[in-house]
């Protein structure tokens, strides 16, 4: 197995991919005592050197593969960086040594829920591509009455300003007076889809959580604003969807071993009020994620249920 000399360079924190290009082409940049050309290609074990000085490194296949979910808060933009100083969903993650998470997909700053990190490309690429028709379902929050007529139309498909769109299934969850609980599936992740077709209706959504990303459910002990790590048997279950062989270092290890165990033995309460909290008091019952959320395979497939009205907190709202 090979890897591009620049990726593995930039990836081990030396500069842009652009850059390290630059600097092999100046001749700095040499591979088993031979000076290198850009583009040239490095295998696990090849001496590899800057200026003289050797350089630890590895491919890309040898890096452990890992998955964070996030339970995203209303007013968190999705973006490392923003002018306005606002807070961002990048800014509660842990620290990963000579790697970055990748965010797959988006949310708005107006909506909450699952968000998956990773720290392979690929895998991130292929879960958003719309090619691989991965599931996104949503819990919405509508505002007037969805008639049998528009059910059908949304099902069916309506054309969007960027294109034909649709649902592909629309579920019943209840609720009180002109607010009805909906819960929607996608198979793809443009910009305010699923509030967009809700309006072509002229049906406004107030909430919009998103509850499933693929083989990922969002957990209901997991609080928002934080984050866990998927073990290697999700993670290999996630990657199966987008055909992506799995690797042999996936998943938790060292101190994020140690804090899953932790909350397998003591998991942590659920916030107080909230629509995943309304689930479990409706179902009486206590799922056992084991601080983790369970693929789709293993969880029951019970619509949410909220034949009453969920009291939600400031920060546990909206798309």
């Amino acid at each position: 197995m090979s890897e591009k000399l620049q990726k593995v360079l930039a990836r081990v924190g030396l500069g842009s991919r652009r850059y390290m290009e630059e600097v092999i082409a100046a001749g700095r940049v040499s591979v088993n005592g031979k000076v290198a050309q850009v583009g040239e290609r490095i295998e696990f074990g090849d001496e590899l050197r800057i200026d003289g000085r050797k350089v630890q490194f590895q491919l890309e296949e040898e890096i452990r593969r890992r998955v964070l979910v996030y339970y995203k808060p209303e007013g968190e933009i999705c973006s490392r960086n923003d002018p306005e100083q606002r807070p961002t969903v990048f800014d509660n993650l842990p620290q990963i040594a000579n790697d970055r998470w990748v965010m797959v997909g988006r949310l708005d700053i107006n909506s909450t829920g699952l968000l998956l990190f990773t720290n392979d490309g690929e895998l991130a690429n292929r879960l958003m591509h719309p090619s691989n028709e991965v599931e996104r379902e949503y819990a919405v929050r509508v505002m007037g009455d969805l008639t049998p007529q528009m059910r059908q139309t949304l099902i069916k498909g309506v054309e969007l300003e960027d294109g034909p769109a649709k649902f592909e299934s629309i579920s019943d969850l209840g609720g009180e007076g002109i607010n009805r609980w909906y819960q929607v599936v996608v198979k793809e992740g443009r910009n305010r889809e699923v509030r967009r077709l809700f309006e072509s209706q002229e049906l406004k959504v107030s909430r919009l959580l998103r509850t499933r990303y693929g083989s990922v459910i969002l957990p209901r002990e997991l609080r928002t604003g934080r984050w866990t790590e998927l073990d290697k048997h999700d993670i290999d279950t996630l990657t199966k969807l987008v055909e992506l062989k799995p690797r042999q270092g996936t998943g938790l290890f060292g101190l994020a071993k140690r804090r899953a165990d932790r909350m397998t033995e003591k998991p942590m309460a659920a916030r107080r009020g909230g629509y995943l909290r309304q689930q479990r008091r409706d179902e009486g019952e206590t799922p056992t994620t084991n601080g983790k959320p369970a693929s789709s395979s293993e969880r029951p497939k019970k619509p949410f249920n909220v034949t009453k009205k969920p009291s939600f907190k400031k920060r546990d709202s909206q798309r």
